[in-house]
């Protein structure tokens, strides 16, 4: 592990978003001081607000498809929609903050010597045909459908950065990120978990695409973030060191089971309807957390799922209070 009593300055892209929210609140708790940047496609200043006059904490309104120039230690880069909604909205802008951001937060790195911590994301591997899905799985990626702007967006910033390693040998840690949620999620950004809580709040049908059988593994933000940092710690001078690993729950629920326990922990009177399933959505989530476990001093996630969805659902709650 690195010696983390010097307080580094790091930079955090994308981070006035739900993940990069709470990474931020982790690394100035954890005594660093942060860069975050962002523009504000799908952030959010409320993510952030409370962060705003601390000393350790400096905003830059900033896209990563242009170059980057600041000095730092160490690199997050959480910058994309990643949502359906959200990356489908303007694909075109989705893939070049995937592919151009790479390349931007790769250049910098190889010029200020950084390491990258990298939040690629399951959907690298399409609808798998393999189960659980392992790191070594190529995927199963429609390379023209309505999702491939984020897939392979993101598929070719994996590309991006493992050429930079070999060819300039930056310093690269990629996540896999599954199913993640908690406080601060976009409450419209279409996304399973935060769909079913605000329905189910608002007294609205229940919308379940397909059948409901498909399946899901899903990861409370803080067990995911404690991933984040501790495979940003490793020692990348070891041989063993895994350059691409799996983030998130191996516990696996089927899309019904989360909404029946939704209604359930919100006392609803909601009603569950079926809608048809959209194109190339996955009908299986399930990663293998084998090298996570094995590398980063036997991490995985603690919270379990009824206990994350309570804490989601008082999130929500107090949003819709306060705009009532």
């Amino acid at each position: 592990m690195r010696n983390y009593n010097k307080t580094k300055r790091t930079l955090v892209t994308g981070g006035s978003g739900f993940l990069g929210s709470h990474l931020i609140d982790r690394l100035i708790a954890n005594g660093n001081d942060v860069v975050c940047l962002d523009n504000f496609f799908t952030g959010t200043k409320a993510n952030i607000d409370h962060l705003l006059d601390s000393k350790k904490f400096e905003l830059l309104r900033h896209d990563i498809t242009q170059p980057v120039f600041i000095e730092v230690d160490e690199i997050y880069n959480l910058a994309s929609p990643a949502s359906p909604i959200h990356y489908q909205y303007d694909p075109i802008h989705t893939l070049k903050t995937n592919v151009m951001g790479a390349m931007n937060i790769a250049g910098l790195a190889r010029r200020i010597k950084a390491p990258i911590f990298h939040a690629s994301t399951s959907e690298v591997y399409g609808d798998p045909l393999v189960h659980p899905q392992t790191e070594d799985y190529w995927g199963n990626v429609n390379p023209v459908g309505i999702r491939s702007c984020y897939d392979e967006g993101k598929r070719c910033a994996e590309t991006i950065l493992f050429d930079h390693h070999r060819q300039y040998a930056i310093d690269i840690r990629i996540g896999r990120i599954f199913n993640t949620y908690g406080p601060r999620m976009h409450p419209n950004d279409g996304r399973v978990v935060s769909n079913f809580i605000m329905q189910a709040l608002n007294g609205e049908n229940i919308t379940i695409f397909g059948s409901g059988n498909q399946t899901r593994s899903f990861c409370y933000v803080d067990d995911l973030i404690e991933g984040f940092l501790r495979f940003m710690s490793l020692d990348s001078q070891n041989h063993n060191f895994p350059r691409v690993m799996n983030l998130g729950n191996p516990v696996e629920f089927s899309i019904m089971e989360l909404a029946e326990m939704v209604i359930d922990l919100t006392g609803s009177q909601s009603k569950i309807i079926f809608n048809p399933l959209p194109s190339d959505d996955p009908k299986q989530r399930k990663p293998d957390i084998s090298i996570a476990h094995a590398n980063l001093q036997n991490w995985s996630p603690k919270v379990q799922l009824r206990e994350g969805i309570l804490k989601t659902i008082n999130y929500f709650d107090q949003l819709l209070i306060k705009a009532a």
